[in-house]
Order: structure tokens, then sequence, then C-alpha cells
């Protein structure tokens, strides 16, 4: 009896000490042959996930990891020899035992189209700064974020990924300045559970801005800049990082058709107001790899996503022409001298959303849409002159943007909603593929 006793008294000890998912799974890049999945616990384990397409019977294990503290037990795990076109079931399997899901788990690998038939439509999400109060590390008075029921609109939507674009987590005084920090306000933003229904059910991919990469207005000279990388990246499941070889978040992925160009406006970026020296955001190597990769892009579209606003003509704030205008103009003249189609800027940082219209002496305008804030608090520009915004698409309350993506081939559409916290639309627009032409 003292045995069974002490057996039952251990088999209830080692339960307690399980490993539990706390933020996640996460879906996030997607190929036609593989996806990445990411994910967080509590403990010290070891994860594997186990996936299977619709029509199988049986499951396709990936690789276990073994995660522990040193990256607040977070994983990216790689769901591979998948099949193109297909919708994925997928479980978690924590210290091998299958973990109970709140949301429903799947992933998508992209279709093989090319050669066979059209682009497939789609539409993806978008926004930029999401802050999560939490009261003991906050600034005294009104809370700075609300409105969180905005992260189950957009999962209602059913977009085929959400595009993140900056400001994705608000580091607060307490944070930058320790590896702790940092990694305790992504896991306190992610474990949220307003965000639990969006992160498991959808696609993601993120670039940063200042807030989270370090200090309000952070450039190269941030002291963390490494160690910011490092927790970036293990919360959020791109593609391999540093497309352009020379460190940050610099990033590429396709989606179908549509490329999407993701920059890095921090890591490279010289300080505010230097009165010596060039004054630099992207600096001379990404660009070099921007204007190659747009160059011999075939996209339809190709999207340039910055954290900051690149159009802009308001010499105010962090705008590109106020800090660095030598380098906005190189850039401009670089994409017109080079004769790319389908340049569009995404961008965010503004908390307003507004779409802005620069028009081209004998070339296609240019088009930046400027999607901003998720949940922080929201800004009114109307005392900025800006030059370029379109009639009625300004808008000063917490939103997020959708972009759909239809037509036949060499005949695409994109257009363009904007959408509240409840997610009813408050405006929409349309850019075809054939107005985008040098």
């Amino acid at each position: 009896m003292r045995v069974v006793f002490a057996v039952l008294l251990l088999g209830l000890s080692v339960s307690a000490m399980a490993a539990e998912i706390v933020a996640g799974p996460m879906p996030g890049h997607s190929t036609m042959r593989q996806v990445k999945v990411w994910v967080q616990t509590d403990e010290p384990a070891v994860v594997q996930i186990r996936y299977r397409a619709e029509e199988d019977d049986e499951w396709a294990f990936s690789e276990s990891v073994a995660i522990d503290s040193s990256k607040a037990n977070t994983a990216t795990l790689l769901a591979t020899d998948l099949e193109p076109g297909l919708t994925y079931a997928y479980e978690v399997l924590l210290d091998d035992e299958v973990q109970p899901a709140e949301h429903e788990q799947r992933f998508v690998t992209q279709p093989l189209w090319q050669w066979r038939e059209d682009p497939p439509d789609f539409r993806f999400a978008m926004g930029s700064c999401a802050y999560i109060n939490q009261p003991e590390y906050d600034r005294p008075g009104t809370p700075y974020g609300g409105d969180y029921r905005i992260f189950d609109a957009i999962a209602d939507a059913e977009p085929a990924f959400m595009l993140w674009l900056g400001d994705n987590v608000y580091y607060r005084e307490a944070d930058w300045n320790s590896e702790s920090g940092m990694y305790a306000r992504f896991s306190h933003t992610r474990g949220h559970k307003a965000l639990a229904k969006l992160v498991t059910g959808t696609h993601h991919y993120a670039t940063w801005d200042d807030h989270d990469y370090g200090p309000n207005n952070a450039d190269r000279g941030y002291a963390m800049r490494e160690t910011a990388l490092d927790v970036f990246d293990a919360f959020w499941p791109n593609p391999d990082f540093s497309a352009a070889g020379t460190g940050g978040v610099t990033n590429y992925f396709e989606w179908h058709d549509v490329g999407f160009f993701l920059l890095d406006n921090r890591y490279f970026r010289s300080a505010n107001y230097r009165v010596t020296g060039e004054r630099t955001i992207l600096g001379e190597e990404q660009i070099d790899w921007l204007i190659d990769a747009l160059k011999s892009s075939n996209a339809s579209f190709k999207f340039v996503v910055m954290g900051g606003q690149f159009l802009n003509s308001a010499e105010n704030s962090e705008t590109y022409i106020n800090l660095a205008p030598g380098e906005r103009r190189e850039i401009l003249d670089r994409i017109e001298a080079e004769r790319i189609p389908g340049v569009i800027f995404l961008s965010g940082d503004r908390h307003h959303s507004v779409l802005l219209k620069m028009d081209r002496y004998r070339n296609y305008p240019l088009y930046e849409w400027t999607v901003s804030p998720l949940t922080a608090g929201a800004h009114d520009p109307r005392d900025e002159a800006m030059q370029y915004d379109v009639d009625g698409s300004l808008y000063t309350e917490r939103n997020f943007g959708m972009i759909e993506v239809t037509g036949p081939r060499n005949e695409r559409v994109l257009t363009l909603t904007l959408h509240d916290s409840d997610g009813d639309e408050v405006w929409r627009d349309e850019i075809r593929q054939e107005d985008l032409q040098p």
C-alpha cells in the first residue's frame, strides 16, 4: 500500500513538473516543400511537431529540438517533405506527449502554379504598433494600449498570412538594457491571450522598428543591437535572416506571384541629426541588395516593407526625407533608372494610416501604404505638410490593413481595405498591375 501511494505521489510530482505551451504554436515562413512553426513553453523540454495533410492517415514528424531557458524556452521547428498547395493539420509534442490545442492548428504550403495556370488569388493582413499593457512597467497615467479585440478581428478575416510592420512589441525602460528584459517583454506580448487565436491560426512574417529593436529612435550605435537581433530571431519564424548577408533582419519571401522585400531601418542607421559623416537609414550594402533583388524579381507586385515611412514629404520626426534626404533621393533615382515595375512601399510607425501617392514624370506613380496602430495610441498628423496623401485615406484610430491580390496573370489587381478594431471596413482603394509599369 505504501509503495502504491509513493508511486502515485511520484507520478503527481512528475506531472506537475511537465512543460506546457505558453505561446503559440505559430506558423511562419511557408514554401512549397517546407514550413516553419514556432512555439514557447514554460519549462525546458524536448519539442516536436507531427503533421499530416487532410487526405493522409499517417503523421509525419519534424526533428526533435531540446529547448531551454537560454532563449526563453522558444523553438522554431521545420516541417519538411511537404507537398505543394496543401493544408496540413499539426500537433505539438512536448517530451513525446501530444499537447491539447485551444485553437485550430494548421499550416499551408504554397501551390505549384507556375507554367500551369494563373497565379492564385490571396489576401494578407498587415499592421504595426502593437502595445500590450503591463502596468508595473508602463508609464503612469492612462494605459497606452487597448482594443485588443482587433487581433481576433484579423484572425476572423482569415488572411493567408499576417505581415507585422514593426513596433510589434514595445520595450520599456526596464527591458532594453538586458537580454533577460528583452526576452521578458517579447514573452509577455506573445503570450497574451488576446493574440492566441491569431498567432495559432495564421502564418506570420515580421520586420522591426525602434520599439522592438531597442530604445525610442534607436540606431546602429545601440550597444545591445546584436542581442536585440538574437531575441527577434528567437520569436519570429521568418525565412533565414540577413538576405543582404550583412546582419540585421533584412529579408525576402514570396507568396504566389508577389514578392516581399523586408528592410531593416535600425541596424544600419546612423544617429538621427548627425552633423558629421553621411546620414543613412538603410546603408549602402542593404540598398545595393534591394536594387539587385528588385531588378531580378519577376513578381507582379514588389512590396518594399519597412518600419518607417519612405515617401512622406513632411520634414519632421523620423520621416526618411527629414533624416537622410540624399539616400532617399538615391533610392528613388535608382528604381527609376533601372525601370523596375510594380514597386509599392508598406510601412508602419506613425500611429495613423494613410495612402501616399507620388506622381513621377514619364513613369508610373509610387505608392506607400502606412498602416498603424494596432493597439497603441493613435496620432492625428493633419498639422504635417504631407504632399502625397490620397484624399480620404487618412485614418486616426486603431486599425489593420488587408490587401487582396486577384486577377489573371499580368492583369493582377490589389484591393486595399482598412478595418477598425472590430474588423469593420472603413476605407478601400484599388491599384492595378498595368498602372505600375515604367
